[in-house]
């Protein structure tokens, strides 16, 4: 199940948010130990987990977290303009149709090749999501391999600027372009997936 989700209530308001927030804690703070808040000793929150996020979370029918990612609007405050604007050539692009990707998430109890799966899922997910929704470009920030991997995943991608040391991990900001040929630049890449039930609404 995929669940395209705003919350308008607390971080954990939701069973499909709180199962986000868990697997962040679990993957950002006790495996890549991330230096971030944690609320109540269970979720991974920050500034930016507020009205204005938007999340997609890809979960079991039974509610199981696998894999999910935050879109942040780039015209409010965002992690790249707020926190990594110097890994910019110039000033990060901000838009009314420019989303920043934060937080992308995969669980840490699937195998490599469920973990492949998930990621190619949420993958296709933000590109049906863009074109659904206006967005014509996505921005992020992501360590050297991880940056290498979404170069080879086919589409329109470029840094914003050089990779810079920043507390011992290699960053790059990079831009990925959104048009209707994405997806068959995803299929050739070998990015396919079928579509999966959704649910998208407003979280209480």
């Amino acid at each position: 199940m995929l669940h395209i989700l705003q919350s308008t209530g607390g971080p954990a308001s939701d069973d499909a948010l709180r199962a986000m927030f868990a697997a962040r804690k679990s993957v950002f703070v006790d495996l890549l130990k991330w230096d971030v808040p944690v609320l109540d000793d269970a979720y991974e929150v920050d500034q930016f987990d507020d009205v204005h996020a938007t999340y997609l979370i890809l979960a079991e029918p039974d509610g199981t977290h696998l894999g999910s990612t935050r879109l942040l609007q780039t015209t409010r405050p965002h992690i790249l303009d707020s926190l990594y604007a110097m890994l910019c050539e110039e000033a990060p692009p901000r838009a009314v149709d420019i989303f920043d990707i934060t937080r992308f998430c995969l669980d840490r109890r699937m195998t490599a090749r469920e973990r492949r799966a998930v990621r190619d899922t949420l993958v296709t997910t933000l590109v049906e999501h863009a074109l659904a929704h206006g967005i014509r470009a996505y921005t992020a920030i992501a360590e050297i391999g991880w940056f290498q991997q979404i170069l080879a995943f086919g589409w329109h991608c470029a840094p914003l600027g050089l990779p810079q040391m920043v507390d011992g991990a290699m960053l790059v900001a990079l831009k990925i372009d959104v048009t209707t040929e994405t997806p068959a630049l995803l299929a050739r890449a070998g990015i396919t997936v079928p579509p999966a039930p959704r649910d998208e609404r407003l979280a209480a």
